[in-house]
Formats: structure tokens, C-alpha cells, sequence
């Protein structure tokens, strides 16, 4: 752990960030009312974000704190069915909040509710990608939260600073700011200790570091600084940064960006190579595409998996498991996530790229495997 001082501020050169902001900053939840002011100054933020070339997606909490005057849920501890009602009436609310006031700075607004499933599962992982990306491409803010109005558990994602680094993952995003009540990680509770300090960068996530945590607090939020400590496990493993921020007061994001004090998580390595690592290790392989010679010297060049050069299929797959790629001797030269189902697969092989379309009926990805969703090896033989 060292000071940030010294270096370059992440965020000013990013390219695509992912920002979560928690229930307590965007609702006053004492009346269960939107702070207005405070969001038209967070998407002044994003207007000067975009401007520099960066792309910018919002994990929101607040749903079920903008429902509970209205249903009269105000002041005690909501039921599981009860934070499930009050979820799908404040979704709309939440939705209608950030889509009206993004709307003032001609940015469109696109609202995605997310379950666990959703980035865990590989098939529903890369559909939920491809629109995330899609919405970006087409200059909309993505707002995204937890689908709570189904949510079979206690509403534990566990909660969006974990869901804001599983979009991050998803999504290749350079990095995550957490907007908090605080100013960053301490050595200890400020708020309880006054000797305690505050930490500028966290180069590695050590178990003395995330001890520093402690346990979630009660009361609407479901984070803390331990959850955010959790997210940044996850965000840093997939070489993405992370900044814990302060999020109280007028254009945090602008403050962050100008130097603001907070703590900054360093990536643990390269993007690339954690998100090749991830889909190299753990998964099991659930069929084999065989390839021509030419097709494999255009993988080891960095090019995806086209249908031009696809000889047969093995295999019983779906949309999103992991496949080996072999040439027609047999041996192995990558490994990858498919866009399409065997059977689709099949009907492709040997076939130009431009003839997809119309093969399958619909129109679909332009390529077999993307090279980002693709792991080269040696080729024997």
C-alpha cells in the first residue's frame, strides 16, 4: 500500500469505467425521496466523461428506498415479499429518475436488470454482454441493478458493488468506481478510531487488507467497506482498477477526476491475460470444432473462429460452453466460447461469413468464436 500521489489518475485515462452508486446517495432515505440536484450533478459528470472519449455504464441501487413511502414501508426492516413489491414499484421510479435526467443532456438512458445468473451462466453471461456493448456502441448509459423483484434469497447478489465488478468483468471495463459515504479505506473505522488511516493505494489484496473491512453495517444498504472489499477481488483479478470514492456532494465523478482524495485498487494483471486466463482454467470442454490448417494460422494471428475454415463439429453444445478447436490431425490449437449451438454450427461449416444470415434464418454474430473469447495453444504435429 502506497500513496497515489506518484502516479497517473486512473480514471482520466480510461476508455470504458462501470460506476455504482449505492440506495444512501441517490434517495434521501429518511423521506424516501430522489435527491434531484445530486443526479442532475452525476450526469453533468458522465456528459464530461463521454466528452473524453469514455464510455460510461451506472449500476444504480435505490429502487426499493424511492418505494417505500408510497407502499408504506417507511422505518422498519422489509419481509423478503415486501422488498419484492417494493422493488418492481421503485424500478420504475429509479428507471424514470436516471432515463429524465440523462434525457436533459440528449443521452439516452437503457435500463438492464441482472441476476447472478446472468454472469455466472456463460450462454446468458455473453447475451447480456452483447447488449451491454450494443447499448454503448449506440451511445446510450446502460443503468443497470439486481432483478430484486424476483430474487429467490434475501436480495444478497450479494449486492451491487459485487454486481458493479461482475459487469466490469463482463464487459472488459477498464475500471470500477464505488461512490461511498466515505472518502476511501482506512486502517481501522475513522468513525470509531481516531488514530486510523487513510490509505491512497492498495496494491495488493492481502487478508490483513481485507480484514480492514470489517462486517457489513445494518440498515438499507446491504454493503459496506467489506463488500467493496469483495468487489475488489473480483475487479482486480480481471485487470480492471478500482476506486473507492466519496460520493457525498455535488459531481463526485468530476471530483475524482480533477484528484479528489480517495483509494485506488491496482489490477492484479493484465486485462487481457486474466480474462484469457479465466476462460482457459476451470472450464470443461463440451465439444470439438475442427479446423483447416489455414484457419489455425489465422487464430495464432489474433483473428476469431470464421465458418470458412470449420471442417465438422463434435459434440452436443450450446451457446456459450467452451470448445476445443483441433486441427484434422486431431490436435489441439485453442479453446474457446461459441455464438452459436452445434447444431447451428454444423450448418454453418465451410461457408462464407456473408452467407450466415441466411443459413440460420436470423442474423446473428459474424463469427464462430470471438478472439476475445478465445485461448490459443501449441500446435503438435
Amino acid at each position: 500500500m502506497t500513496d497515489i500521489a506518484a502516479a497517473a489518475n486512473p480514471l482520466a485515462g480510461s476508455r470504458r469505467v462501470v460506476v455504482k452508486i449505492g440506495s444512501a446517495l441517490l434517495v434521501d432515505v429518511k423521506n424516501a425521496v430522489l435527491r434531484e440536484a445530486w443526479l442532475e450533478s452525476v450526469c453533468k459528470d458522465i456528459v464530461r466523461l463521454r466528452r473524453s472519449g469514455m464510455e460510461v455504464v451506472v449500476v444504480s441501487s435505490g429502487a426499493i428506498a424511492l418505494a417505500r413511502a408510497t407502499l408504506g414501508l417507511v422505518g422498519r426492516r422489509l419481509r423478503l415479499d415486501e422488498k419484492q413489491a417494493a422493488a418492481s414499484v421503485g424500478q420504475i421510479r429509479l428507471a424514470q429518475a436516471w432515463s429524465g435526467a440523462l434525457k436533459q443532456h440528449d443521452i439516452v438512458a437503457a435500463q438492464l436488470l441482472l441476476t447472478p445468473d446472468d454472469t455466472e451462466i456463460r450462454a446468458r453471461h455473453l447475451n447480456a454482454r452483447a447488449t451491454i456493448q450494443t447499448l454503448l456502441a449506440l451511445g446510450c448509459v446502460p443503468v443497470i441493478n439486481e432483478n430484486d423483484a424476483v430474487a429467490t434469497t434475501e436480495m444478497r447478489f450479494g449486492d451491487n458493488d459485487r454486481l458493479a465488478a461482475r459487469v466490469a468483468q463482463m464487459i472488459d471495463a477498464d475500471g470500477v468506481v464505488l461512490l461511498s459515504d466515505i472518502d476511501g479505506l482506512y486502517t481501522a473505522d475513522p468513525r470509531l478510531d481516531p488514530r486510523a488511516e487513510h490509505i491512497g493505494l492498495v496494491e495488493r489484496l492481502t487478508d490483513d487488507v481485507m480484514k480492514m473491512g470489517g462486517a457489513p453495517p445494518p440498515g438499507y444498504s446491504s454493503g459496506g467497506m467489506h463488500t467493496k472489499l469483495l468487489a475488489a477481488r473480483i475487479a482486480t483479478a480481471a485487470g480492471a482498477w478500482m476506486a473507492i470514492a466519496q460520493g457525498q456532494g455535488d459531481r463526485p465523478l468530476g471530483r475524482l477526476l480533477d484528484g479528489e482524495r480517495c483509494t485506488w485498487f491496482r489490477p492484479a494483471e493484465e486485462k487481457n491475460s486474466a480474462r484469457k486466463r479465466w476462460i482457459a482454467s476451470g472450464l470443461h470442454s463440451r465439444g470439438r470444432l475442427v479446423v483447416d490448417q489455414g484457419a489455425c494460422e489465422a487464430l495464432r494471428q489474433g483473428a476469431s473462429l470464421l465458418p470458412a475454415g470449420l471442417k465438422s463439429v463434435e459434440g452436443d453444445f450450446v451457446r456459450g460452453d467452451l470448445v476445443a478447436i483441433v486441427n484434422e490431425e486431431g490436435y489441439e490449437c485453442g479453446r474457446g466460447l461459441v455464438e452459436y449451438d452445434a447444431r447451428e454450427i454444423a450448418r454453418l461449416a465451410g461457408h462464407r461469413s456473408d452467407e450466415m444470415d441466411a443459413i440460420l434464418g436470423y442474423r446473428g454474430q459474424a463469427c464462430l468464436i470471438h478472439r476475445d473469447d478465445l485461448v490459443m495453444s501449441s500446435v503438435r504435429g
